[in-house]
């Protein structure tokens, strides 16, 4: 018992409370000392992944599931973070994976950089607020200049060279590298055939990829229709139909039911008979109403009995069943059909239409899919990626999930900043300059915040095994004698270090998200000066 009710001589009641040996406190700059060691620790774990030539980390459920990734994202959701300020860096790079869809190891490396410049600040007795107050300035600064130093690429849906460029710088530091221009082409070409240009709108609904281990992932390719991870009901069913008519439906094809708890007792042969009459009736009125309303394939969410499924064959009906939730849906969109929860409801109208329906098979593994292509509606796609193995797949997925956010966010906001750190260096030189102009003691914080965004560069320079410091030098000097603000931190050795004629761009609203959320994350975090952990009666 945590607490003990009592009365004083008078009998007047209180309550004595003994949990205070259970309770362990942090206060004042050792609290925050201790937040910013463990976001430090958190961030260097994915620094060595950021960049073209960033290295993957293994990850091991308790299951004994291995992924396989350099994500940000991924890498910070799969580790079993305990203390809660490593907890708030793993929900920063969440927040802006939704928001954004990219750039979240950078987002957590900078982070990391501002808080190591902090500790070093409250160091030298600044206090917390105004480092946060500095670093607040210095963000306004430095986002006004992304502002400044963005380039608008035109594109049309005639001309995507300038998305395609965009999406490959996306998935340069990804493990599908060596099919570069196929994957990029493939996030361009699927963002476009769902997109509502007028609207500037993206519904990532109409996208599905899909993957099937076998093959390599040069084979990877993008199905204007649905793929549907199943086989026709039947093995002597037709493997293609032309011109299909899909009846898609959400009941099964079964005898009814009663909902309660119910019990047949069949006591004569005569009985069990007119039973087996009245299912085998059933089953024609179903498959009939079906042929009546001129539908040639079935594609049904539940089973369906034997006794059914040889009926179907009978009639020429092709059935597809077990098909899942969001596969129906995304058939009924394609195919401009309509969910149909009861065979009486069926009608002609109601039935969704495609120009083939084809049945794929895949080596010597007897596993086999369904392609619905030329439908109706166009603006439904599906990715289907190949892979040596499941780790690849599932990489290979989340790239291609990060280049298709990046081509949405320049459908949103054509602006771009250039790439390999330039938009960072540019944007430390331009608050160093502003710090010079500013009398109070928030300058050492700005000066803090540029040799922050410094550290992006100095990263690169790193994992491509470039001289870091020298690497950074050389380029600040360029950019400043020059007046250049594309030249960048060259990874892949190519000789040439302006960005603009390498093709590297980023998304200007991905590389402004990234300095806003990095910058408030670590002002909340300055904030925190107590700490109290109650402990369990185990530990």
């Amino acid at each position: 018992m945590s607490a003990i009710y009592t009365t004083d001589e008078y009998g007047r009641p209180f309550i004595i409370v003994r949990e205070q040996d259970k309770k362990s406190r942090k206060s004042g700059i050792e609290a925050t000392k201790s937040h910013i060691m463990a976001a430090k620790t958190v961030a260097n774990i994915v620094r060595t992944s950021l960049g073209p030539r960033g290295l993957d980390k293994i990850l091991i459920s308790p299951d004994g599931d291995i992924t396989i990734s350099n994500d940000g994202a991924t890498i910070m959701s799969q580790m079993a973070i305990e203390n809660q300020i490593g907890k708030l860096l793993v929900e920063l790079s969440k927040s802006q994976d939704d928001e954004i869809g990219d750039g979240t190891t950078g987002i957590v490396v900078l982070a990391g950089a501002l808080l190591e410049q902090a500790e070093e600040l409250l160091d030298r007795g600044i206090h917390p607020i105004r480092i946060s107050d500095g670093f607040e300035r210095a963000c306004k600064i430095a986002v006004a200049h992304l502002d400044k130093v963005s380039d608008v690429i035109p594109w049309s849906k005639d001309d995507t060279s300038d998305l395609f460029k965009c999406a490959k710088t996306s998935l340069g530091s990804k493990i599908v590298n060596k099919c570069h221009d196929q994957f990029a082409q493939i996030a361009v070409d699927a963002i476009l055939a769902v997109a509502d240009l007028e609207r500037k709108d993206v519904d990532f609904e109409l996208i599905k990829v899909e993957g099937k281990v076998g093959g390599e992932l040069a084979d990877t390719a993008l199905v204007h229709g649905v793929i549907i991870d199943k086989d026709f009901s039947h093995p002597q069913m037709p493997k293609e139909i032309k011109d299909a008519k899909i009846a898609i439906l959400t009941c099964p094809f079964e005898p009814p039911k009663p909902k309660t708890k119910h019990k047949l007792e069949i006591t004569t042969v005569k009985e069990f008979e007119e039973l087996q009459k009245y299912e085998r009736e059933t089953f024609e009125t179903m498959v009939r109403q079906v042929k009546e309303c001129g539908a040639n394939v079935v594609a049904c969410q539940w089973g369906f009995d034997d006794e059914a499924n040889s009926l179907l064959l009978q009639h020429k009906l092709p059935a597809i069943r077990w098909v899942g939730g969001p596969e129906i849906e995304l058939l009924a969109i394609a195919t401009n059909g309509r969910i149909v929860p009861r065979f009486e409801d069926l009608s002609k109208e109601k039935l969704g239409s495609a120009g083939t329906i084809r049945e794929m098979c895949f080596g010597t593994t007897n596993d086999n899919m369904i392609v619905v292509e030329h439908c109706a509606n166009s603006k439904a796609v599906t990715v289907f990626v190949r892979g040596g193995n499941k780790m690849i797949v599932d990489e290979a997925k989340r790239s291609l999930h990060d280049a298709m956010c990046v081509v949405r966010n320049l459908v949103l906001d054509n602006r771009v900043v250039y790439g390999g750190a330039a938009a960072e260096i540019s944007c430390s030189i331009a608050v160093e300059k502003e710090a010079d102009q500013v009398s109070s003691i928030e300058q050492y914080a700005m000066r803090s915040f540029a040799r922050a965004l410094d550290v992006i560069p100095m990263t690169l320079a790193e994992n491509s095994g470039l001289p870091p410091i020298e690497t950074l030098s050389y380029v600040k000097s360029q950019q400043i004698k020059q007046g250049v603000w594309s030249l960048g931190v060259d990874c892949m050795d190519t000789g040439i270090n302006d960005m603009k004629e390498q093709f590297v761009f980023d998304p200007l609203i991905s590389k402004r998200q990234q300095f806003l959320l990095a910058t408030q994350l670590v002002k909340m975090i300055l904030k925190i000066d107590d700490v109290i952990v109650h402990r369990n009666d185990e530990q």
